[in-house]
């Protein structure tokens, strides 16, 4: 059991920082820190340097720590972004950089693996190891938490499910393929896998001497960003959905069996409990606005933007070439229908371009028979923008929750407290450590007012190939719906 002076540490590794919280049981955050992390973007190639992640952690974890005392952290876990993967050697020590979740070079590894039977798409983190080992050599397969947690134990973990399950891991069957060799991936290569949640090892002292995190402190295997987040929404409980909103659009909800999909767009992980959460990533999201209005004040922008409802343009806003979800589309790239008539009217276009994508996602998940009748709750660094919020409730015609802290780093610091043996149940620890700030309740009159050009771009993007014709249509009968209706 838990003491009152317990706290629990939550890392996540993400694509522009690493973010720390110290958090109790009863959600009260002690500390927190981050520090900002690079890459190297060339076309459809995305890299990061191992070693940032570990100097991030250094920096952030230390500030999350500061000067507290009296506080006992209990447990920590680590979650990463999902596909991001590298080759280490025997010793724990990187071969390569690491290919970043969007990474798309391996278009040719990803034809292979399905071929050989696999249901993989070449952002998936298991071509990106079969391009590496064509390219590096022989090493061991090392998702982004399992270096970081190495270089806190002192030695190379298992990996977790959640991010196995992109690297080809089999979750119903609890097993990796059997032709992963075949494909060129040697068995030496192949780490063990265990459940997240699972106790991994301790804090050593030269790892606290660099983080500041005591030694001897739990180290509970993790989960990938997107469901790290869902655990920061509390949306663990069937029906519930998770949209996080980040540098891209990562929508997670909780099933009592997985989700099946033939197009392969959705994927299901397993929960640490036993449960299954479905969902999907798509490569629409926030980092558009970054690349288009670098320096902008997102809060003046959204203030003008609300003077165009909708937006003089339709926009479909990928942030890299390539489509995941809703529909599987390599070739897709952004979309820009009709002329913005000013800066302001862009940014709103861009704003509505990721809601609607938001809402062909969910009209997606129902044409599944996806479970769609519980919560949705927004997370992500898209959920601090108030406007933003009001829109997407407004495109989806449908309530949803904000919590105050949405941030990944609290999913894996009630996963830490789960793993740890503090709390027996996962959405108990999430929902004790989860406070909801604000929910808001989407205007029927702007729910109707986007109906149009929601209409319009579902027929471009169909028009195009790249949505298949059975969905459009589903997405179409739905427009007089909200997105929780069956």
């Amino acid at each position: 059991m838990a003491d009152e002076r317990d706290a629990w540490l939550g890392i996540d590794l993400g694509t522009q920082s690493v973010r720390v919280l110290l958090v109790t049981g009863d959600g009260t955050v002690l500390g927190s820190g981050s520090a900002p992390l690079g890459g190297r973007r060339d076309g459809v190639r995305h890299e990061q340097e191992p070693g940032e992640w570990w100097d991030g952690l250094c920096t952030a974890s230390r500030a999350a720590l500061g000067s507290l005392r009296g506080v006992r952290v209990g447990g920590l876990s680590v979650c990463g972004t999902s596909g991001t993967v590298l080759l280490t050697d025997g010793a724990g020590r990187p071969m390569s950089p690491a290919l970043m979740y969007d990474d798309g070079r391996a278009t040719a590894e990803g034809a292979r693996a399905r071929m050989a039977g696999l249901g993989v798409q070449d952002t998936w983190a298991l071509p990106k190891v079969m391009w590496l080992t064509e390219n590096y050599g022989p090493g061991r397969i090392t998702h982004q938490p399992d270096l970081v947690v190495s270089l806190l134990t002192g030695e190379l973990p298992p990996a977790d499910s959640s991010h196995a399950l992109k690297t080809g891991y089999d979750l119903e069957q609890d097993a990796w393929p059997a032709m992963l060799p075949r494909l060129g991936l040697p068995d030496t290569g192949i780490p063990d896998v265990v459940r997240p949640g699972t106790l991994l090892g301790e804090v050593s002292a030269t790892a606290a001497d660099a983080t500041g995190i005591p030694a001897g402190t739990p180290v509970v295997a993790g989960m990938t960003d997107g469901c790290a987040a869902q655990i920061a929404s509390a949306a663990l409980r069937p029906g519930a959905w998770n949209s996080v909103l980040g540098t891209t659009l990562v929508l997670k909800g909780a099933a009592t069996g997985p989700v099946r999909d033939p197009a392969g767009v959705v994927y299901n992980h397993r929960a640490p409990d036993g449960g299954w959460l479905p969902g999907g990533a798509s490569s629409v999201g926030a980092g558009v606005l970054t690349a288009a209005f670098a320096g902008a004040d997102p809060a003046a922008m959204d203030e003008l933007a609300a003077a165009h409802e909708p937006a003089g343009a339709i926009t479909y806003p990928l942030v890299s070439p390539g489509e995941r979800f809703p529909f599987l589309a390599p070739e897709a790239s952004a979309i820009v229908l009709g002329e913005p008539e000013s800066d302001a009217d862009l940014w709103a276009a861009l704003l509505q371009g990721v809601a609607f994508t938001e809402r062909l996602c969910l009209d997606y998940l129902h044409h599944l028979g996806a479970p769609l009748d519980g919560p949705l709750t927004f997370t992500g660094g898209g959920a601090r923008s108030p406007y933003w919020n009001q829109l997407r409730a407004d495109i989806l015609g449908r309530p949803a929750r904000v919590p105050r802290q949405p941030e990944p780093a609290l999913g894996m610091a009630a996963l830490a407290a789960y793993g740890t043996g503090a709390v027996s149940h996962l959405p108990e620890a999430a929902e004790a450590m989860v406070r909801i700030g604000t929910t808001v309740t989407p205007r029927p009159d702007r729910t109707a007012r986007f109906a149009e050009p929601y209409a319009r771009l579902v027929d471009e993007l169909t028009t195009r190939g790249w949505l298949p014709p059975p969905v459009a249509a589903h997405a179409l009968a739905r427009l007089d719906m909200d997105t929780s209706a069956s």
